[in-house]
């Protein structure tokens, strides 16, 4: 294990909620986490039933902890779409306590290409859905549907987060998520149109939804398509938007910022040169007031390997390692604050690929934040 900088160190072993054909599922995957009011740790994910493929029948389902992660319990169903496909948790916690989860669906058949392509009806394509749960995840309301709230119909591919969703110190509920249009131009290949930005919000407590910015980059050939994106507010209550982009040129990620909790951009998604990886998720995680900006996501240029926390003391304009967890293969993550010195990282890992676990790890962060 590389190790860790000033300020920042693991705690205790690593914790592992979900593994691989345990549970009644082939492969675990896309993980989320947020922690309640009282202390619960939630940790989501999908679950797919048939192996490791996008499609197919596939459930969000949470474990809980009520120990900071470092047991769990047992596996409990959040949102299910039958033979279908239910994907891409955003989980958020409101200061009732609530926990909303905003998420998408789709056919079973359905694959992202097909989607893509305009293959795909209306009704098998992505929509979106938000269900609640007012026990700390023990259970989940029925599913309400937002589609015709937040997706434009010349939208194909849609995905939320993934990753945690977020409520701003205003009130409202944001949740970062992406879109492809239906434009497949000469430089976008067959099965992809291009990319774009948006988030949803919720003023109102999640019972009302509209969109947010949208940026379909800035008409420029140099436009970056913003793919899974994951958010943060900052102590100056800017909203920090950070998303992979779909080629590692000129850089695997791109930020942006927003000074209206959400609703428009200061300016199209940048290039980030200082988050090297590969194309994959990540996750943001503003610590307190007066603490640091956080970045989790593999850092192997090469490929999906070496999972690294990394840290910001300039709100996002500049980024560099905390904490390397190990060598291993590894891609999405999540993070969750623990408490005023922890952090909770929830990650896909194994030694013979990534897609093996996802393991839970707590760090502890110095007063001043990793170093």
């Amino acid at each position: 294990m590389t190790a860790a900088g000033p300020g920042t160190r693991p705690e205790g072993t690593p914790s592992v909620p979900f593994r691989a054909g345990e549970d009644g599922h082939a492969s675990f995957r896309i993980p989320a986490t947020v922690r309640t009011p009282t202390g619960t740790v939630l940790a989501f994910c999908e679950a797919r039933a048939a192996g490791q493929a996008d499609h197919g029948t596939i459930r969000v389902v949470v474990k809980r902890s009520t120990d900071d992660g470092r047991t769990w319990g047992p596996l409990v169903v959040a949102a299910d779409n039958g033979a279908d496909l239910a994907g891409n948790p955003a989980p958020v916690v409101l200061r009732t306590g609530r926990v909303l989860l905003v998420h998408v669906r789709n056919a079973g058949h359905a694959t992202e290409a097909a989607i893509r392509r305009g293959e795909v009806s209306a009704e098998d394509g992505r929509r979106v859905w938000v269900t609640h749960s007012d026990d700390d995840g023990l259970t989940w309301s029925p599913s309400t549907e937002i589609t015709a709230d937040v997706k434009r119909p010349e939208w194909r591919w849609y995905a939320t987060g993934p990753g945690h969703a977020l409520q701003l110190r205003s009130g409202r509920v944001v949740v970062p998520a992406n879109h492809s249009l239906s434009d497949n131009g000469p430089d976008n290949g067959p099965d992809n149109g291009p990319d774009g930005g948006h988030c949803l919000l919720s003023d109102d407590a999640g019972r009302t939804w509209s969109l947010g910015y949208v940026d379909d980059g800035d008409g420029t050939t140099a436009r970056i398509a913003a793919n899974e994106s994951t958010a943060a507010e900052l102590p100056d209550g800017r909203l920090y938007l950070n998303a992979r982009t779909m080629s590692p040129s000129p850089a695997p990620r791109a930020d942006a910022s927003s000074e209206d909790g959400g609703r428009t951009l200061t300016a199209p998604f940048r290039p980030q040169p200082h988050l090297a990886g590969p194309v994959c998720q990540g996750s943001v995680l503003q610590l307190g007031a007066s603490g640091p900006l956080l970045f989790s996501g593999p850092a192997d240029p090469a490929g999906r390997a070496r999972m690294t926390l990394r840290v910001s003391t300039d709100a996002g304009a500049t980024w560099r390692p905390a904490h390397t967890l190990d060598d291993r293969p590894a891609a999405y993550s999540d993070l969750v604050r623990l408490d005023a010195r922890s952090v909770g990282l929830l990650y896909e890992t194994g030694d013979g690929g990534p897609y093996e676990t996802i393991t839970f790890r707590r760090l502890t962060v110095s007063a001043g934040g990793p170093a």
